[in-house]
């Protein structure tokens, strides 16, 4: 058990299944994966996932679909676990038929992915599990997304799902969804809150910066707001076991938590919906340690560790220095390492990851936190959350 709790466990880690990657080179329109030739006369594909994005999308390659591209980047930074998500767009833009066959189709695939892969050595673990695919598009039936809850609860391998903010076309508050969180939470399987479609372009103005608001700044606003809503909706008090997981350690949610309450309690209409202050909300959930940096990791750890203080309204979470340094130590049970690979590459073949590199330095640098909390953020949390055993 005690070598168990030592593995680096990547929780944010994506792949383009090879069924997927030749579903998305069959399109004419975005989401797509077309050839194109470089002024050097080379032939590369490329990836454009949203209509308008600039340079017509990414570059992309075998390290987004092959297996043995994934566990060479594990082997090169040390991670013994990954579990896997297929990446954005996911099925949004299919018909309800076409989402739920492929959905389906990409559940055995994964799970084939994943059960096949070597073991941890020393170990009862693989190196890969999964989380799945739901057919999540407007006009679908209900009854297809709680048929496919039960194939991916059933696949050992696949330990949740991947999901976007929209839902079934309307928002994760969306009354719709009320009988899959409940099947969610029955079946134990974590929710894996991703962004894909970031905040209306408009707000970036018309200056050339590449990728670089829409994903510093759209994507942590839209899982913002996507939780935010969830929140409001009574969501969380109706699902008090639902395990979810939100990206980029929860985008702006931690630092506008008390904003956020304080705009509650003006309102009562939306005041009566919750049995408890929004502040209490963030210690029901967990956060990827995908944050860059140890100040603003230790923060996010910080309100995960005040929020008990907030069962009742009106509470208050101040704390003196030493307190806080508890609190801290509380919050970092439900902070999780990743990744994001295989975005974000190192400019020279041989560097490592900053992605890695940097998560890693973070978790190491935040105050407060001992070895048994950094080493739970590498990776015991997630063997804790996925209920992965060693033995």
């Amino acid at each position: 058990m005690a070598a168990a709790q030592r593995l680096l466990v990547d929780i944010h880690t994506h792949v383009y299944l090879p069924r997927y990657a030749s579903f998305l080179r069959s399109r004419t329109a975005a989401p797509r994966i077309f050839s194109r030739t470089t002024p050097q006369g080379l032939t590369e594909e490329r990836l454009l996932i949203l209509e308008g994005e600039p340079s017509e999308g990414r570059p992309v390659g075998p390290q987004y679909w092959e297996r043995d591209e994934k566990l060479r980047f594990m082997d090169k930074h040390g991670i013994d676990v990954s579990v896997v998500s297929s990446a954005n767009p996911w099925l949004d833009f299919l018909p309800a038929a076409t989402a739920h066959s492929l959905a389906n189709e990409l559940n055995v695939d994964l799970e084939a992915y994943c059960s096949t892969s070597p073991g941890v050595p020393g170990s009862m673990l693989r190196r890969l599990y999964g989380f799945g695919l739901l057919p999540l598009v407007p006009e679908v039936a209900v009854s297809s997304l709680l048929e496919t809850v039960q194939q991916i609860a059933a696949l050992p391998h696949l330990k949740g799902i991947i999901m976007g903010t929209r839902g079934v076309g309307r928002g994760l508050d969306d009354e719709r969804l009320e009988p899959v969180w409940a099947a969610l939470e029955k079946a134990g399987l974590v929710v894996f809150l991703h962004p894909h479609y970031g905040v209306d372009g408009r707000a970036w103005g018309e200056k050339e910066n590449g990728h670089v608001l829409p994903l510093a700044l759209g994507f942590p606003f839209e899982t913002t707001i996507a939780t935010t809503r969830m929140i409001l909706a009574g969501v969380l008090d109706r699902y008090p076991a639902l395990k979810l997981l939100l990206a980029h350690s929860g985008g702006a949610l931690p630092q506008l938590s008390s904003r956020l309450a304080s705009c509650i309690a003006h309102d009562p209409a939306v005041t009566a919906r919750l049995q408890h202050d929004a502040r209490f909300y963030l210690g029901r959930l967990y956060f990827d340690a995908v944050a860059y940096g140890s100040e603003e990791l230790g923060f996010v750890s910080d309100v995960i560790g005040r929020a008990g203080k907030y069962a009742e309204r009106g509470a208050s979470a101040a704390a003196s220095r030493d307190g806080g340094a508890e609190q801290r130590r509380r919050g970092s049970a439900r902070v999780l390492f990743g990744t994001d690979h295989p975005f974000f590459p190192p400019l020279g073949e041989s560097a490592k990851w900053k992605s890695v590199v940097e998560n890693l330095e973070a978790i190491d640098g935040v105050w407060g936190w001992g070895d048994a909390e950094k080493q739970a953020v590498r990776g015991g949390n997630a063997l804790a959350l996925f209920d992965l055993h060693s033995s």
